[in-house]
Order: structure tokens, then sequence, then C-alpha cells
């Protein structure tokens, strides 16, 4: 008989192993074969930039290959002129570097004497006198002269010191042209070598992009051949449109750059706009650090500073301008990634690749948190580098409420509120984060304490959005949208529309509506549930009706009894979840029956999906005259009833004295 096998316990780094070690791999491959995959990254960035080129042109039924021949040519026209370009510039620029040395050096001098030179001879003189005051007194020490024997001449300098170094000239051959030919081709070699494989890889992307499209989704959603293909063709297109808006914002800033420089005489104005443009893809930084060479040559053209103050001026004024103002009109984000996220990959691409890595960090970040938004698989590249908040509208707010901070809790509200309606907010954010609390409760994670701190942080920001009025918010359109991934579409949880958008006036309802206690919200047995009637009274209150909330021990056995229920018209039942048989329910609702029969009976059970709701007999045996699942359900139901009964009169006050005796009811209700 084998021996039972005993099976290790597993440790917690057991689970990190192997995501580490595939992240080791995966940083070791792209440091060393950095050679091969930097031209294929910049070719994949390009093969967005000029797909939508080659689409148009495949749509004038050019052909595929005949439209990606015309693509890449007219890219390599471009890159090869602005190649050409650079290098007339910089040859020019070459030519003034003699007398751009001897104005740097005329202002070096200038500095010296004046109030910058006497300060730094001030210095020099506190600095030399307490060196002094520091040192000891040391008293010279006075050697005789040494005479050479009398009658004997001196001895020649190579006889007097034979230890004394003799210079020796070595001269290298002349190079043989092979060897001359190398030395100049081999800095032109490399680049060329590289701009070669960038555009044979593009021609293969651009000429194999569905079959790479389509290999793509075999490796991460198979699965779901639709969604999938959807998800990235969508990628695809945004990131087309991205690039091409930000290569298009860096072109024009570059192009303002080179003509504020002409106008202000630095020389060589196109390598600078040129240069400005390319290292506006580095972020935050490039800018800025685009200004730095044009300052210097400024400082060494002109003899004075204004040049200068000139050049600093043009960058200080336009950088804001583009990064503040025009950038949010056009795609609402600079990346779309969050500051860290930026920081970091600049750091990482950095280290791995070196200045191209720098200038392809952002792109190649962006690339991966748009695949993270579009694909399961890779979310948690959007959740690491995204821009997006970690938690949703819904987590963020029974997150702060659980934390008891109902002060962020309103902020949040009030920056959702700015595109959604407040009957909307309440919907989509409020009772569904009121419903991941009245979970925990259910299961017992959460303490009286803190269920007692929830409902009054949920009480204090119903107070304090009491007077916005549920309407629409007004629109703020951008120029072009966001690019990213839809996010004007994405990150509202909620519409923009109120629960009723053709509701009559509040002054324009019955007299009898108007009334305090009108509609009665009373609220469930649940810990949470008098927060959900609180939002629908008050929802109900901005559409002129009468409202009273009602506890839930108001309308129990012993209590029902002294409920003032004269004027009810409408009774609002609010439920976050039925749990179990909803018998108690039923006895509820013929309970506030009897003690209000003139009033029509509206449950609402806001979690849509409950039993109760699919099951047509269990609506029935409840006895309600109306269902909601969401509080503008509830809004549109009362709203009904007073069109349908606009002149019924108020019941009859009754007291204590004549309330109907109750039916026996189960132990549980």
């Amino acid at each position: 008989m084998k021996p039972a096998r005993v099976q290790a316990a597993e440790t917690p780094g057991d689970g990190l192993a192997a995501p580490l070690v595939i992240a080791a791999v995966i940083v070791a491959a792209l440091y060393f074969g950095r050679e091969i995959l930097i031209p294929i990254a910049i070719a994949v960035l390009l093969s967005f930039v000029i797909g939508p080129l080659v689409a148009l042109l495949r749509k004038l039924r050019l052909g595929r290959i005949p439209s990606v021949g015309v693509a890449v040519l007219l890219l390599l026209t471009v890159v090869a002129g602005l190649g050409g370009l650079i290098g007339m510039q910089v040859a020019d620029l070459s030519t003034g570097l003699p007398r751009y040395q001897r104005t740097i050096a005329q202002k070096a001098e200038n500095l010296k004497a004046g109030p910058l030179g006497d300060l730094a001879g001030y210095l020099r003189s506190i600095n030399h006198t307490i060196q002094q005051a520091g040192a000891p007194e040391q008293k010279p020490e006075e050697k005789p002269a040494e005479k050479p024997p009398s009658g004997k001449p001196a001895p020649p300098p190579s006889v007097q010191n034979p230890d004394k170094p003799v210079l020796v000239e070595v001269r290298d051959r002349d190079p043989s042209p092979v060897e001359l030919a190398e030395k100049v081709l081999s800095p032109v070699l490399s680049p060329l070598a590289t701009l070669g494989i960038v555009f044979v890889v593009l021609i293969f992307i651009l000429v194999q992009r569905e079959d790479l499209r389509d290999r793509m989704i075999r490796l991460v959603g198979s699965s779901d051949l639709h969604r999938t293909t959807v998800a990235m063709d969508d990628a695809a297109r945004r990131l087309s449109r991205f690039f091409l808006v930000q290569l298009a914002l860096n072109a024009g800033f570059g192009l303002v750059i080179g003509t504020g420089l002409w106008l202000i005489g630095v020389p060589n104005p196109i390598l600078w706009g040129i240069f400005s443009a390319l290292m506006r893809f580095v972020p935050y930084i490039g800018a800025f650090l685009s200004a730095l060479l044009p300052l210097a040559l400024a400082a060494a053209v002109d003899p004075g500073w204004n040049m200068v103050l000139a050049t600093a001026a043009l960058f200080i004024v336009l950088e804001p301008l583009v990064g503040q103002f025009i950038e949010p009109l056009l795609y609402g984000h600079s990346t779309g990634l969050s500051p860290f996220a930026v920081l970091v990959s600049a750091l990482f691409w950095t280290w791995l690749w070196g200045p191209v890595g720098l200038l392809l960090s952002t792109p190649l970040t962006v690339c991966l948190v748009v695949l993270g938004r579009h694909v399961d698989k890779l979310e948690f590249l959007d959740v690491l580098f995204g821009d997006r908040p970690a938690l949703t509208p819904v987590e963020n707010f029974y997150q702060r409420m659980l934390a008891d901070d109902p002060d962020e809790a309103q902020e949040l509200a009030e920056v959702i509120l700015a595109q959604c309606s407040l009957s909307s907010y309440y919907d989509e954010v409020a009772l569904k984060g009121l419903q991941l609390a009245a979970t925990d409760a259910r299961r017992g994670v959460l303490t009286e304490s803190q269920l007692e701190r929830i409902r009054v942080g949920i009480a204090q920001l119903i107070e304090d959005l009491a007077d916005r009025d549920d309407a629409a918010p007004e629109a703020k359109s951008s120029l072009a949208g966001r690019l990213l991934s839809g996010r004007q579409d994405e990150d509202v949880p909620c519409e923009a529309a109120p629960a009723v958008p053709d509701a009559p006036a509040p002054d324009q309802l019955p007299e009898a509506w108007r009334r305090d206690g009108a509609v009665l919200c009373v609220a469930g047995r649940g810990p949470l549930d008098e927060a959900a009637s609180m939002m629908l009274a008050q929802l109900l209150h901005k559409h002129g009706f009468g409202t009273r909330v009602v506890p839930f021990e108001a309308v129990s056995r012993a209590e029902i009894g002294s409920l003032d229920a004269s004027a009810a018209r409408m009774v609002c039942i609010s439920y976050l979840e039925i749990s179990g048989t909803p018998a108690h329910l039923r006895y509820l609702v013929q309970r506030v029956r009897r003690r209000a029969p003139e009033a029509q009976v509206l449950v609402g059970l806001w979690p849509a999906d409950d039993a109760v709701l699919s099951d047509p007999g269990a609506r029935t045996s409840l006895g309600a005259d109306h269902y909601a699942v969401s509080l503008r359900e509830g809004v549109e139901a009362c709203l009904e009833a007073v069109r349908d009964v606009p002149a019924a009169a108020p019941a009859p006050a009754r007291g204590a004295d004549d309330a109907v005796e109750p039916v026996p009811e189960r132990a549980d209700a």
C-alpha cells in the first residue's frame, strides 16, 4: 500500500509567484529585444495614424494594396522631407556657432563687470578672509640658493634633470577609403535600418489588418466573438482618432512656436518648431524642455536680453493655453491616464528603451489602457493606469457613507448631478448604494453603529439636496467629444432626464394632493428602508405633493391605530429588499388599507429583479394598486393617480377609537 501524499499548504505568496515571473519575463524581453521591438512599436502607432487614410482610399475603390502603397509613400515623403529639413537647419545652425560663442563670452564679461561680478568678488573676498582666519600662521623658511662650484660651467638642462619626460608625437596612418566610408556612414546606417524596419512592418500591419485583428480576438475573447469584435474595432477607431487629434494639435503647437520665433528673430525657427512639436509628446515636461535650446540660442544671438524675454514669454503663454484650454475642448483629457501612471510609464519606457521610449511612453500606455477598457481579460490595465475612478459611483457612495464622510459624498453627488437629474441620481447611485448596505446588514457584517452612521449620512445628503430641482442639467458639449473610450457615455451612471419631463407645475395639482400628508411615504421594516422613503418624499414634494415620511414602527400592529391618515390620497411603501416570503408586506398593505380606505397603495420594490415582481400570483396576493421598481416610476404613478381622480375629496379623519380591529395575522407579520 502506497503511503498517502501530504499536500503542502499554500502560502499567501504562492498566488503572486506566477504573475511576478510572467511580468519579469515580459520586462526582460522588452529590454533585450528593444532593437526589434522599438521599430515594431513605432509601426503599430503609425498604423493607427494612417489607418483612416487607407480606409478612405479603399472607399474610393483603389484596392487594398494600392491604398496601402499610396498611404505609406505619402508618409515616407513626409518623413524624408522633415529629415532633410532638419538636416539643413542643423547645418545652417552650425555655421553660426563661433559668433554665438563670442556673444555668450561678451555677455559673461558684461555680467562680471556689472553688479553680478561685484557680488561674486565680494563673496570670494569673504571666503578668502574666512580661510585666512582659520589657518595657523606659518613663517616662510628661506633657503640659500645653491650655486655651482666656482670655475665649473653649469650643466645643460638635460644633465641637470635626467628624469624629465620627452614629448613624443604619435600620428595615425591615413584611413583607407573603406574605413573613411564606414566612419561617415555608420551614424546614418542605424537610423536608416530602423526606418526600413518600421516601414516594412507598417506595410504588413496595414495589409493584414483584419487578419491580425482576428488573431487578437482569438487570443483575448473567442468565447464572445460579436462583443469582442465590436470592442476591438471600437478601440482601434478611437485610438486612431486620438492619435490624429494629438498629432494635429502638437503640429499646430510647433507651427505657432516656429512662427513666433521667426517674428522674434531667433535663428532656425523651423528647427525649433519641429523640435517643439516632437517634444510635446513627452508628458508634462516636454514643452518646457523644448524651450531650453531656443532660449539659449536667443541669449547667444542678441547682445541684450529682449529676445530671451520674448522667447520665454512665447512658451509661457502658449503651453498653458494649449494644455489647459484647447486640449479639454478637443478631447477632454490630455491622455486619459492618471498623472501617476503618466509619470511611471515615462520612467519605465525610458529605462527600457532610452529617449525613444520617452517619446513613445504616453502613446504606448494609452494603447494598453484602451485595450483594458474594451477587453475583459486586460481590465487590470485600465484599473492600474486609467484616470477613471477605481470604484464605481455606487461603490463610492456606499464607501463614503460607511466611512462617515457625508461631505465627500455630497461632493461626488454634485459632480454626478452636473450631468444627471436628481431622480436619476437617486435611482442609479443612491438606491443601489443603499442596497449594498442592506445586503451587508443582512449578512451581519455591519454593526448597529455603522448602520446609524449610514442613516445619518443619508439624511444629511438628502437635506443638502433639498434645494435642487429634479430637472435636466445644462448640456456641456465639447468640440469633438471625448475620444478615448466614450467617456461622456461611460462615466455618467445615470440619465439627464427628470422623472417626468412633462409633469404639470406644482401649483396645478389639486388642493387635496398638496396638503401635508396627502402622500404617506411608509418605510419597510429594513434598517435602511426609511432612507428610500425620504428620497421618494423629496422627489414628490418637488412636484407639488404634500408628503410625510412614516417610519415602519408607526404602521406596526400596535401603533397603526394612532396613525393620522386623514389627508392621505396615496400610500407609498418602500422596500430595499424582500427577504423570504412577502407575507409581512401583504399584511402591511392590509393594515394600511383599513386605516386609509380612500387612499391608493403603491409598493416600491427598489431591487428590480425581486422575485415578487416576476410572479403574477405574488403580486396579486399583495393587493396593492401600483408597483414601482424605481423612484421615477413612483413619481409617475402618483402623477397618474392625480390625473385619474383629480377631484377626490379627502377622507374623514379618524381617531384611535375608530380603528378597525386587525384581522389575525401570522406571527412573522
